[in-house]
């Protein structure tokens, strides 16, 4: 059974930062895609930032300079952190993985900015 467990959400004022951590069990997680979406309420969900299993990123402009990916394979665990937080940060971010036909969510977490 795949399960991606993401951990790390919370409140925080402006200017702070969090680091977001998703936990992979049930796949050979060095071959995924990983990557973090957000969706903020009465929103879309939207593309966050992505890794590729050889290490390469790519980010949304409205955090780039800001948020940095990263993966550790040894433990199967996708980073997200965030500095420099904004209001306009605030969201539900899910943890995702992609291999060809396969697409994996994890359950979210919450991750507020507000003074």
């Amino acid at each position: 059974q795949v399960q991606l467990v993401e951990s790390g959400g919370g409140l925080v004022q402006p200017g702070e930062s969090l680091r977001l951590s998703c936990a992979a069990s049930g796949i050979i997680f060095s071959i995924y895609a990983m990557g973090w979406y957000r969706q903020a309420p009465g929103k879309q969900r939207e593309l966050v930032a992505t890794i590729t299993r050889g290490g390469s990123t790519n980010y949304a402009d409205s955090v780039k300079g800001r948020f940095t990916i990263s993966r550790t394979n040894t433990n199967n665990t996708v980073y997200l952190q965030m500095n420099n937080l904004k209001p306009e940060d605030t969201a539900v971010y899910y943890c995702n993985a992609v291999k060809s036909a396969y697409t994996y969510w994890g359950q979210g977490t919450q991750v507020t900015v507000s003074s």
